[in-house]
C-alpha cells in the first residue's frame, strides 16, 4: 500500500498570491531563514514565542485597549522537553504556508488533519487530538504577528448581519438590505483582499447579542427606519464577527452601539469588543474598537421600564463573581458610570435579558427602548 503523503509532500498549482498574502509568505521565509541558520552555525535552533498569559496583557490607557507584554517563552529543538512542540509549531507554519501558496482556506479543524500524520520509523503522532493543535496554530499566529486569516484559516461561522451596507465577497456583488429573514452570513474571514465595501448608507453599526434579539430587529426592518447595519455574534462574538465590526468602524467611520443583556456576562462581551480579549491580546489592534458604546439593558430600566417582576432572573453567586471581576478591570474601575451600573445590578439580586423587554409589547425594544436610548444618548462608555 502506498505510504499516505505527508502535507509537505502534497503538490498543488499554486496561486498568485495578494500583498497581504506575500507579507505573511516573507514573515513564513524570515522564520525558516532562522532555523536553517542555527543549524548551519550548528547552534541549537529555537523560536522565542510572545507569552499569552494574564501575567503578560497590559491596558493601554492611551490606546484604550488591551495589549501583550515583551515576556517571551523560548522553545528548542534540542531540549527533550520542548522537541515535539517546537516541531509543531513548524509543521503549522508549513501547513499554512502550502495553503497560502494554493490559494486555499481551511478549518483549524482542517488544518489539524492535513497536518496528522504518523512520523517516519516512529509510531509517535504529530498531533494525538486537536487540543493539542488548536494552541500551536495561536503560537504561531504571535511568532508571526499575523491574524489567524492571514494564514488562510478560519474557524465556524456564527453572526449575522443585514442593512444599508452593499460590499463584494469573493467578487459576488452582496446587497445587505435585500438578505430576507435570514441576513448576510458574516464569513469566519472578512479581511479586504475577501469582503470589500462598496456603498453604504448606514449612519451607525447596532450590535445586539442573540439571534432571538436580531431576528426581532431584522422583522421590525429597524435597519431601515433608522438607517443602520444590524449584526449579532450569538452571544460571545467570534472573530469574524468582531472583525467585522472593526472594520465597519474604523473604514466607514461607523459608530458602534452594543445592545447587550443586563448582566455580568452581557458586560464581558462589550469589553471584549471595546478593549479586546485577554486571551487574543495580539489581536487587539485589529479587533478592539475602543469608540464603542453600551447602549443597555441597563440595571435602572426594571424600574425606568415599569417591567414586571416576573422577568427577574436572581443572581447566583457565579454571577456576583464574575461582576466584581469585571468591575475591578483597569478599564472599568476609574469609570464611576460603570461601578454605578454594576453597584446598582448587584443591589438589585437580579439580571435582565434584553428579550424581558417583550413583556411590553412585542416591539417594545425595536420602537421605543433602542431609539429613546440613542436619541438621547443614553449609553455607557
Amino acid at each position: 500500500m502506498a505510504r499516505k503523503k505527508t502535507a509537505n509532500q502534497t503538490s498543488s498549482k499554486k496561486s498568485t498570491p495578494s500583498p497581504r498574502d506575500r507579507r505573511t509568505l516573507n514573515q513564513l521565509a524570515e522564520l525558516a531563514d532562522t532555523v536553517v541558520t542555527a543549524a548551519e552555525k550548528r547552534r541549537d535552533p529555537h523560536l522565542d514565542i510572545p507569552t499569552r498569559s494574564l501575567s503578560n496583557v497590559r491596558y493601554n490607557q492611551t490606546k484604550k485597549i488591551l495589549e501583550m507584554g515583551s515576556n517571551t517563552t523560548r522553545r528548542q529543538l534540542f531540549n527533550l522537553s520542548q522537541a515535539k512542540s517546537f516541531m509543531q509549531t513548524i509543521l503549522v507554519a508549513s501547513g499554512t504556508q502550502q495553503l497560502i501558496e494554493q490559494g486555499k482556506t481551511t478549518s483549524i479543524r482542517g488544518l489539524y488533519y492535513l497536518l496528522k500524520h504518523t512520523i517516519e520509523g516512529t509510531r509517535e503522532e504529530t498531533f494525538n487530538e486537536q487540543s493539542e493543535c488548536d494552541p500551536v496554530i495561536e503560537d504561531a499566529e504571535v511568532l508571526l504577528n499575523s491574524l489567524r486569516e492571514e494564514l488562510h484559516l478560519y474557524a465556524q461561522k456564527r453572526g449575522d448581519m443585514v442593512g444599508e451596507l452593499v460590499l463584494h465577497d469573493s467578487g459576488d456583488e452582496i446587497d445587505c438590505s435585500r438578505m430576507g429573514s435570514g441576513g448576510y452570513g458574516i464569513p469566519s474571514i472578512v479581511e479586504p483582499e475577501v469582503i470589500q465595501f462598496k456603498k453604504c448608507n448606514a449612519r451607525f453599526v447596532l450590535h445586539v447579542e442573540k439571534d432571538t434579539v436580531w431576528q426581532r430587529f431584522n422583522e421590525d426592518k429597524f435597519w431601515r427606519k433608522h438607517r443602520c447595519i444590524l449584526t449579532h455574534g450569538a452571544g460571545q462574538p467570534p472573530r469574524g464577527v468582531r472583525r467585522m465590526l472593526y472594520r465597519l468602524h474604523n473604514e466607514l467611520k461607523l459608530p458602534v452601539y452594543c445592545l447587550l443583556d443586563n448582566d455580568p456576562w452581557g458586560y464581558y462581551i462589550y469589553s471584549v469588543i471595546k478593549q479586546g480579549s485577554i486571551n487574543l491580546a495580539y489581536e487587539s489592534r485589529r479587533m478592539a474598537i475602543p469608540g464603542t458604546r453600551f447602549l443597555g439593558l441597563r440595571s435602572k430600566d426594571f424600574d425606568r421600564c415599569k417591567l414586571s417582576d416576573s422577568v427577574k432572573i436572581n443572581l447566583n453567586d457565579t454571577d456576583r463573581k464574575r461582576a466584581k471581576q469585571i468591575a475591578n478591570y483597569p478599564w472599568f474601575a476609574k469609570k464611576k458610570p460603570w461601578q454605578k451600573e454594576i453597584q446598582q445590578m448587584l443591589s438589585n439580586g437580579f439580571k435582565l435579558e434584553v428579550e424581558s423587554l417583550i413583556s411590553k409589547d412585542i416591539s417594545y425594544v425595536t420602537e421605543e427602548y433602542t431609539p429613546a436610548r440613542i436619541a438621547e444618548k443614553d449609553w455607557l462608555d
